[in-house]
């Protein structure tokens, strides 16, 4: 039963990984999705306590043995190596059918939206649904800003988007990939993955790890204590992000009307929406309910 869980896991990585290849897809959409979201979240948060109880050990020896290591690795171990290979294919159907891989995108995403709200329970309270539409509206509006350029990045811009990229990681609906599109760094930080360029990629790791050691515990603070306000906010953040994969833009990310291949991108769409629905449906299996 534990190696079939760490395949599981393992496969659950790997999708997480994937995602944050994608400009547009965020990885912790699909931790939501796979069933993982609370247990990475609890898990770094622990990592970041006892690193900052290191003047402890006792205390942080404590904090590192908390840590579900048999789960931890088999995913981590997927993300890793799905980075590495979904970078070097991500970029190409990008470039080759942009409709529709964001097609495919858009119904994944679409769909997963259920993942919070079912976390969340219905009905809504009053006022939820109005803090929905004003946080979808504010993430839409965001989205549409221009694509930033920057060649040959000073150091400290790599560490400091890598620390704001890397939320994405822990903050279902925002993509981290789509972050360093609009900072200018993705082409940058795909090539260095390619190109095995361990200088800029030390100071990403750098500027990543100082960012999610920043936010989790802020997060797991409000999963604690205001969970169902968190779990509304985020199904905002997940709505609003769609503006990010509608198959037809523009190159300045202008919203296009539906025009080519649109029988084939709604196709692709609801089969995306179906993956997600069927991966929902195999996590409560696996989980027994």
């Amino acid at each position: 039963m534990k190696f079939f869980r760490g395949i599981v896991d393992l496969l659950r990585g790997a999708a997480i990984g994937v995602a944050e290849t994608i400009p547009g897809v965020s990885g912790g959409t699909v931790a939501l999705i796979v069933g993982v979201y609370q247990t990475l979240i609890g898990a770094m948060s622990s990592a970041v306590r006892a690193v900052l109880s290191l003047g402890t050990p006792s205390a942080a020896k404590r904090q590192w043995k908390s840590l579900p290591w048999g789960r931890l690795l088999p995913l981590a171990i997927g993300m890793v190596s799905a980075i590495v290979v979904a970078a070097q294919f991500i970029e190409p159907l990008l470039e080759g059918y942009p409709e529709l891989t964001r097609a495919a995108f858009f119904g994944m995403i679409l769909a997963s939206v259920a993942v919070p709200l079912r976390m969340a329970g219905l009905p809504m309270r009053p006022g939820e649904g109005l803090l929905i539409v004003l946080v979808a509206g504010g993430v839409f509006t965001a989205l549409g800003m221009p694509v930033s350029d920057t060649d040959n990045p000073a150091w400290w811009v790599v560490m400091l988007s890598a620390a704001v990229a890397v939320c994405a990681l822990v903050l279902p609906g925002v993509s981290g990939s789509f972050l360093l599109l609009t900072l200018g760094l993705y082409d940058d930080t795909i090539g260095a993955v390619n190109d095995r360029d361990f200088a800029y990629l030390g100071l990403f790791f750098a500027g990543a790890l100082i960012g999610v050691s920043s936010f989790v515990l802020l997060l797991q603070w409000l999963l604690d204590n205001v969970r169902r306000l968190t779990l509304i906010v985020m199904t905002g953040l997940l709505l609003g992000s769609l503006r990010a994969l509608w198959p037809w833009q523009g190159a300045e990310r202008e919203l296009l009307a539906a025009a080519d291949q649109v029988g084939a991108a709604i196709g692709v769409g609801l089969a995306g929406a179906a993956v997600v629905l069927l991966l929902m449906g195999l996590e409560r299996v696996v989980r027994g309910r």
